[in-house]
């Protein structure tokens, strides 16, 4: 399960909203040991797309940093989805099976395809998918939609 506190649920869908009509991308931490997601890093999408997305390399090194410096894990990868559903594409399976092969991280989705924002997550290992539940303590329930 992938717990997110409702400041980093809220700035996760907004960071999502502010990035259109481009995918939007960034990472998310918690302090080491602990389950709940309490820090959400907004990065640029390097690849400035409608389709995809790509962490800035540069960037992605700094969030590493700032984590490390913090006491926080980077626990899971989000972007969104602007004109599809918050399931992974192809394209996701093959960028998460090369980036983390272990699948050591979670990817978080949010699809825009609808007036409500609706966030998914997944776990992606050997190119196979499993969706991992998410909870939103703040808000009393799901977030997945």
């Amino acid at each position: 399960m992938l717990r997110l506190s409702g400041e980093v649920y809220h700035r996760v869908v907004v960071h999502a909203l502010s990035g259109l009509p481009h995918e939007a991308c960034g990472m998310l931490a918690s302090a080491q040991g602990e389950d709940l997601v309490s820090r959400f890093f907004p990065m640029r999408n390097a690849a400035e797309s409608v389709k995809l997305y790509r962490l800035d390399d540069a960037e992605y090194i700094q969030v590493e940093k700032t984590a490390d410096a913090e006491g926080l894990a980077l626990v899971a990868v989000m972007h969104s989805h602007t004109q599809t559903t918050a399931y992974p594409s192809p394209t996701d399976v093959r960028d998460a099976t090369a980036f983390d092969p272990f699948g050591a991280l979670l990817y978080v989705i949010v699809s825009l395809k609808d007036p409500e924002p609706a966030l998914r997550c997944y776990r992606i290992v050997d190119s196979e998918i499993e969706e991992v539940p998410v909870e939103v303590p703040d808000f009393g329930g799901t977030a997945s939609k």
